[in-house]
C-alpha cells in the first residue's frame, strides 16, 4: 500500500509503548477489518512529527477481501490525517524496505520576516535573510558516497553510516524554500541535520566548503542544529520493475514541484514540466 500522512499528531512510524504511532493505528484498523493481526513493514521509519506523501508499506493477510475493498474500508476507518492512496497485491518477494532502490525527502522553509498562518505546521520559519546561492554550493558537497556520521543522531543504531546521495538541491518559490535530496538510504535525523547546517551556511555562520570538512570529521558535534521535524516530508520511494510507482503526484504537493535544477543549473526532472527553464522558475 501507498500511504499519505500528516505526522504532526504522531510519535513517528514505529510502534512504541505509551505513545501513538502511525504503525499502531494502521495495524489496529487492518486487524479490525481482516480479523487477524498483521505486522506492517514500512519503506522508512519516519520520526515523530515527520510527514509522508508516499510512504510504501506491505503486510501479509489470509483475508480474501479484494485489495480495492480493503483500501476503501481502511480509508473509512482511519483518521483523516492518514490516507491509503493505493493498494495492490504483490508477490511474496516484495519487501517495502529491502526492495527499495532509493528514497526522496524534501524539507520546507518559510523564509520571511512574518510567519505564515497556513504553513507553520509544515515549514520551519526562518526570519533571517538566507544566502541561497551559498546554501546551494554547500549542498553540492553532499552528493556522492560518504560517511554521514556528522549528520545523524548520536544514538543511531546503524552500524554502517555510509550512504550514497544521488542528487540534492534547493528550489525557491517566493518565501518558500525547498531542500530536496535523494539517496539509497538515510540515517536517523540525517536530512534534518543537513538542513540545520545548511541554514547556518545561509546565515553566513559558516562557509559552503565547511560541508566537505564536516563529512571528513565524522563528528555530529561539528555540524549544525537538527531542523524541526514539521518541515520534513518523505516524498517517494523508488523500486525496480515491476514495482515502480508513479511519483509525479506526490512530488508536486505542498506548494513546490520536484524540480532538481538547483544542483544542476537546469531542471532535469520530467514530471515537473520545467525541464528547459532556469531552476528558480520551476516552482
Amino acid at each position: 500500500m501507498v500511504l499519505e500522512y500528516d505526522g504532526g499528531g504522531y510519535h513517528g512510524w514505529q510502534i512504541q509503548p505509551q505513545v501513538l504511532t502511525i504503525q499502531e493505528v494502521l495495524e489496529e484498523r487492518i486487524q479490525r477489518i481482516t480479523q487477524q493481526r498483521s505486522r506492517v513493514i514500512a519503506a522508512g521509519r519516519t520520526d515523530a512529527g515527520v510527514h509522508a506523501l508516499q510512504q510504501v508499506v506491505n503486510f501479509r493477510t489470509r483475508s480474501a477481501l479484494p485489495v480495492q475493498a480493503l483500501q476503501r474500508a481502511l480509508n473509512a476507518l482511519l483518521p483523516p490525517d492518514i490516507r491509503v492512496l493505493r493498494a495492490d497485491e504483490v508477490e511474496g518477494g516484495f519487501h517495502a524496505r529491502f526492495s527499495a532502490l532509493a528514497k526522496r525527502y524534501k524539507y520546507l522553509l518559510w523564509n520571511h520576516s512574518v510567519p505564515s498562518a497556513f504553513s507553520q505546521r509544515y515549514t520551519w520559519w526562518i526570519s533571517a535573510s538566507l544566502d541561497l546561492e551559498n546554501m546551494e554550493a554547500a549542498s553540492r558537497h553532499l552528493i556522492g558516497v560518504h560517511d554521514f556520521s556528522s549528520f545523524c543522531s548520536t544514538s543511531s543504531d546503524r552500524q554502517n553510516p555510509v550512504r550514497e546521495v544521488r542528487r540534492c538541491g534547493w528550489v525557491k518559490g517566493g518565501p518558500l524554500l525547498c531542500f530536496q535530496i535523494e539517496a539509497n538510504g538515510f540515517l536517523r535525523y540525517m536530512v534534518r541535520s543537513m538542513v540545520g547546517t545548511l541554514v547556518e551556511v545561509g546565515m553566513g555562520k559558516r562557509p559552503p566548503e565547511d560541508m566537505a570538512s564536516l563529512l571528513e570529521a565524522r563528528d555530529r558535534k561539528r555540524a549544525g542544529m537538527t531542523a524541526p521535524a514539521r518541515g520534513l516530508f518523505l516524498v517517494s520511494v523508488s523500486y525496480p520493475p515491476p514495482w515502480e510507482l508513479d511519483t509525479a503526484v506526490a512530488a508536486g504537493l505542498m506548494g513546490i514541484t520536484s524540480c532538481w535544477g538547483g544542483s544542476r543549473g537546469r531542471c532535469e526532472e520530467t514530471s515537473c514540466g520545467c525541464r528547459d527553464a532556469p531552476w528558480d522558475e520551476g516552482v
